[in-house]
């Protein structure tokens, strides 16, 4: 399957004189089916604003499988603040002829523009061969949240092979370069996922700097918080499950205070419901 989805967002000033985001442009192709949608849950910076365009990927269809090439385009206007989210986990699958499967992401975020990206886990089923390729390019004042969360299988099942790699630019210079391969025998070593089954991050670049800790700082469990120039700072974690580590992540979030933490004192964690099912596909 070859699928190509679109989606972009200007800032437009409406006819009584109030500024707000919209989305110019929408184009869907099985299995990637975009649709505005209405907050789905508390978000990072966004906070409810109305004047943020919120968008939600579907799936139209299983996948991907192996052999499968699938491309999101995502351009978020000068000025203008998108929050991408997703409907559901996306389950990694082995196709019939073995063959490898890949998702390519490209994203531009303008002056001035936000982007709050917050897809649902990578689960990388027995058999699957798949490389996640995301690119993301930021002018100087863009604003950008970015999650990234693996289950290495689904429940008691070995994962398959899994090529995350990310590439982050500020202003045409590397901010954030990360290669991942998972559910090989290498990938178990201490030094990438040792016996852990959730793999994560969350990045946070800010162009008004109040967003970078001055040192790096280790959560509980299997979690830490690592000040990047940019300014930026990455929240990254391991995990048995993926409802371990979205709390992980979250605390990551919550320790950077307003606007990051992930939802007011007392609320529901970002997709926790979504985080919990995921942990127990099967």
């Amino acid at each position: 399957m070859r699928a190509h989805a679109r989606v972009a967002t200007e800032l437009r000033t409406l006819s009584d004189g109030t500024r707000r985001s919209c989305v110019r442009t929408l184009r869907a192709e099985v299995p990637l089916v975009p649709r505005i949608t209405m907050a789905k849950g508390p978000e990072p910076w966004a906070g409810g604003a109305p004047e943020v365009a919120r968008v939600c990927l579907a799936a139209g269809a299983a996948g991907p499988v192996g052999g499968d090439r699938l491309h999101l385009d995502v351009d978020v206007g000068a000025g203008s603040a998108l929050v991408l989210r997703e409907v559901s986990a996306t389950l990694l699958l082995p196709g019939p002829e073995g063959a490898r499967s890949c998702t390519v992401t490209r994203i531009r975020v303008a002056d001035g523009g936000t982007l709050v990206w917050l897809p649902e886990p990578l689960i990388c089923a027995r058999g699957a061969d798949h490389v996640n390729d995301v690119r993301v390019d930021l002018a100087d004042g863009a604003r950008l949240v970015m999650r990234e969360e693996i289950l290495l299988g689904r429940h008691r099942e070995a994962s398959g092979r899994l090529r995350q790699r990310t590439r982050v630019r500020l202003g045409g210079k590397p901010l954030f370069h990360q290669d991942l391969d998972l559910g090989t025998t290498d990938a178990r070593s201490p030094a990438v996922s040792g016996h852990h089954r959730a793999v994560g991050s969350v990045l946070v670049v800010d162009p008004e700097g109040a967003v970078a800790p001055q040192a790096a700082h280790r959560l509980s469990g299997e979690a830490v918080v690592l000040p990047l120039s940019g300014p930026a700072v990455l929240v990254a974690a391991l995990a048995g499950d993926n409802l371990e580590l979205r709390s992980g992540l979250d605390a990551g979030l919550a320790r950077l205070g307003p606007p990051w933490s992930p939802g007011r004192a007392g609320s529901t964690p970002i997709g926790a419901e979504a985080a919990q099912e995921a942990s127990h596909v099967r």
